[in-house]
């Protein structure tokens, strides 16, 4: 016998409660929250926070995009949207601008998020102060009396050692000027969408059992010293080989024959809008 999944896989007494989370999560900027993190269909570490956020808040009329790494068409995003799918019949789509809900890993979308947008991003490790102190008790004491000085000084090792700030990814950022938050590990090209965003950014991490959310034109500022200030990865003199933009992230594509070195866009959905746009305008002029 098949019996009939709930809506959006959950009993609605597990959604409520990771909803009463995420209103804490909201109420205080960058702050951890723990949650009772439910067994899930994936493994834990592959989306299981993220996920858990989107099925509590899904609803019929909503639209939903996943994307992984920037890409649509991964194997996470496409298993992730076929299970919300199966439990909710849902529309999904590619186009940034249709979702309403945009869950993602690594990546936050190039194109500016809306005032009726959330982002859900997908956290594997998110407490900053965990490679100072392993112990939770520990580290939870520690942003009580906002004693964020070991992950300074992991900042001033990196000056010391690489003469610049290394850190590739969940480069910590200080929220509303209080809580100390690692990010979902997106690249330092997207800390700085985070400041004053138009949009709600939840933040789940399944096998930590914690979220945490940015608010809505919330200050969220990347840690970064006087005389060494914070910078995004630099692309300056390379544009994406597809359809040419040069503001955005870009991947490096190495021909495994030639050795020949290119560069294409990380957001396939923002890549295929403007070679789209493109080509039309192409055509447009032709026919003029």
């Amino acid at each position: 016998m098949i019996t009939k999944p709930h809506f959006a896989f959950f009993d609605e007494g597990s959604k409520k409660e990771i909803r009463r989370a995420t209103l804490k999560a909201v109420a205080i900027p960058g702050y951890q929250v723990p949650f009772a993190s439910r067994e899930m269909p994936i493994a834990r570490g592959w989306g299981t926070g993220g996920l858990q956020l989107t099925l509590s808040l899904i609803g019929k009329d909503d639209v939903l995009k996943v994307i992984d790494q920037g890409a649509d068409e991964s194997v996470n995003a496409v298993s992730i949207k076929k299970l919300v799918r199966h439990t909710t019949g849902v529309s999904v789509t590619e186009d940034t601008a249709e979702a309403n809900i945009i869950q993602s890993r690594h990546r936050i979308p190039e194109k500016q998020l809306r005032e009726d947008q959330i982002l859900v991003l997908q956290v594997p490790n998110p407490e900053p102060l965990r490679k100072v102190e392993a112990r939770e008790y520990l580290t939870k004491r520690m942003h009580a009396e906002d004693d964020y000085s070991g992950a300074w000084l992991l900042l001033f090792e990196q000056i010391m050692k690489y003469g610049r700030m290394s850190t590739g990814a969940e480069h910590p950022v200080y929220v509303n000027g209080r809580y100390m938050m690692t990010p979902s590990p997106i690249p330092r090209f997207d800390n700085p969408k985070m400041h004053q965003s138009k949009a709600l950014i939840l933040l789940g991490a399944g096998r930590e059992k914690k979220i945490f959310a940015v608010p809505p034109y919330t200050d969220v500022k990347s840690l970064a010293f006087d005389d060494y200030p914070f910078a995004v990865e630099s692309f300056e003199g390379k544009a994406c080989k597809l359809c040419g933009s040069t503001d955005v992230f870009l991947d490096e594509i190495i021909d495994p024959d030639t050795g020949e070195r290119s560069y294409q866009c990380n957001d396939t959905s923002f890549c295929m809008e403007h070679l789209n746009a493109k080509e039309k305008e192409e055509v447009e002029n032709s026919y003029v």
